[in-house]
């Protein structure tokens, strides 16, 4: 009887092997086609989960958060929102389906934490967090891009009442100390170079593979005359120092803004090199809100996805400019707001800039219809000719919809939030992460399709378009981190199956190597 069944097994051993060779042998090549009418299976641990449409569909998402404040806290924590919560419709998201969770929380600096900079997703293990602070110290971390395992030990109890997950991945690096004053920047244009800036005038390139300062970009200090009142410089001092720059796509070009300062600087990154000085027309300046007494210096600088405009936002309003350094159109808040973050949505249809406020709102503009404003105003300037506009020369730009605010029952303001887009989902929401001064994050999700209907209906005059500026969004998660909050990063994390991958480090701005002493600009223009 053994002896029957064995020779079964084998029979049937002998027709699977010749089945797979006859299959082998249809193929002509035989290297990874199956026979026909099975579909092909690709190895998923080749395939991030993240960049699976299919898998990442059913499974939550996890998101990490960190935080910086005023209580010199950088806290960290992991936000995991449910798959249903991201497929439901908006306003219709179910409660309870977003958890949280602390996975380090320490004094990181001895003064408040400013700014905070992650490296861009080149490896699939682990990501580079900068923080900055007034301690003029720059410290770095590495942070794990998976999410933390679930622990089988008790949950220890809790002030707070949030579940503790450590994070194994997280390490501490170190502290650069490359300037003299407190940091205001930071940025990694790519994986290998690391921007600061900070209140002594300067701006420092640093490589990442061994955190060598390659170069030190060197503004000159305001002149005394025409010192704004009110301002926060020492006595016997000039404000000074760098308030924001933001580094073309193309990494070649990078502007600037300074206290006490009503102007812009350019800088040539591939030699180095100082590239001009425009100053701020009185003009633009009582458009944007900065009147007599006001400091009229920029504060916030982004770029457009595409690399055509950049906006340079002010205490209480901000304006467009086009690649000519001209400007293009004139945003402010309506009723009038201060301005604290600048964002432009990464779509492909639009260019959408999202701008955080005093009063709790994130404010939606669509700059790609100035032009057409822009035209119908010069239209009826030449034919009014002597008559100038009561607005000025400079089209506003009306918002498209906005979220959160006094509206919706949240008048605390947004001091900075962070725009995540799912990997391999191009068709799901967005998730925005604000941070409030009050301590609270919250979560939104948010579709494009809602911004561009909402664009659609607020089409008119700009009056109209303000008042019809309806609410957008749907909250999925609340978490009080009980600290008052200056800064805010957010990544979404892979799947713990995920691979790792090793890509080289790359080498752009040539202008800055080794050997170079760095750019300098002692002139007082």
């Amino acid at each position: 009887m053994a002896k029957r069944k064995r020779g079964d097994t084998e029979a049937a051993a002998n027709k699977t092997t010749s089945s797979k060779k006859h299959a082998t042998a249809a193929d002509g090549n035989g290297d990874s086609k199956t026979t026909s009418g099975t579909p092909k299976v690709s190895n998923l641990s080749e395939t991030p989960l993240a960049a699976t449409p299919a898998a990442r569909g059913n499974h939550p998402v996890s998101i990490q958060i960190v935080t910086g404040s005023y209580e010199r806290v950088l806290h960290g924590l992991t936000a995991t929102i449910s798959a249903e919560t991201l497929s439901s419709a908006d306003g219709d998201a179910p409660d309870g389906t977003t958890s949280f969770s602390d996975t380090f929380l320490f004094a990181a600096h001895s003064a408040a934490v400013r700014c905070l900079a992650l490296s861009p997703h080149a490896e699939a293990s682990k990501r580079i967090l900068a923080t900055g602070s007034s301690d003029e110290r720059i410290n770095l971390y590495t942070l794990s891009t998976r999410p933390p395992k679930a622990s089988t030990k008790p949950d220890l109890p809790t002030l707070s009442g949030t579940k503790v997950l450590e994070n194994k991945g997280n390490k501490e690096l170190g502290s650069l100390l490359h300037h003299s004053r407190g940091v205001t920047k930071l940025q990694f244009p790519t994986k290998g170079k690391l921007f600061s800036s900070a209140e002594d005038n300067t701006v420092a390139i640093s490589r990442t593979r061994d955190w060598t300062m390659l170069s030190s970009i060197k503004a000159p200090i305001p002149k005394p005359f025409g010192r704004p009142s009110g301002d926060t410089a020492a006595p016997g001092e000039v404000p000074a120092g760098v308030n924001d720059f933001g580094i073309h796509p193309s990494m070649k070009i990078m502007v600037t803004v300074g206290k006490g300062e009503r102007s812009m600087r350019l800088w040539d990154l591939v030699k180095g090199k100082k590239a001009g000085v425009l100053q701020f027309e009185r003009e633009l300046l009582q458009q944007v809100g900065e009147g007599k007494y006001s400091s009229g210096e920029g504060r916030k600088i982004v770029w457009s996805e595409d690399g055509e405009d950049f906006v340079i936002g002010f205490e209480r309003g901000a304006a467009l400019f086009g690649m000519d350094c001209k400007p293009k159109a004139i945003i402010t808040p309506s009723p009038r707001s201060k301005i604290h973050q600048m964002r432009f949505i990464p779509t492909e249809s639009a260019n959408i800039l999202a701008i955080s406020t005093e009063d709790g709102r994130i404010i939606f503009y669509d700059i790609n219809n100035i032009s057409e404003a822009e035209e119908a105003q010069t239209t009826g300037e030449a034919k009014t000719k002597s008559k100038p506009s009561a607005s000025g020369s400079i089209p506003q730009c009306p918002p498209i919809a906005q979220m959160g605010g006094s509206a919706a029952g949240l008048p605390g303001r947004v001091k900075d939030f962070e725009i995540l887009s799912i990997p391999g989902e191009p068709a799901a929401p967005m998730i925005f992460v604000a941070g409030s001064s009050d301590g609270a994050i919250r979560l939104w999700k948010l579709s494009v399709s809602d911004l561009t209907a909402s664009q659609s209906e607020t089409d008119g005059t700009e009056e109209a378009a303000v008042e019809s500026a309806r609410q957008v969004g749907s909250l999925v998660g609340v978490h009080e981190t009980g600290e008052r909050i200056t800064c805010l990063t957010a990544f979404v994390m892979d799947s713990p199956d995920s691979t790792d991958e090793d890509d080289e480090d790359d080498d752009d701005f040539a202008g800055f190597s080794d050997a170079g002493d760095g750019a300098s600009d002692s002139d007082s223009e």
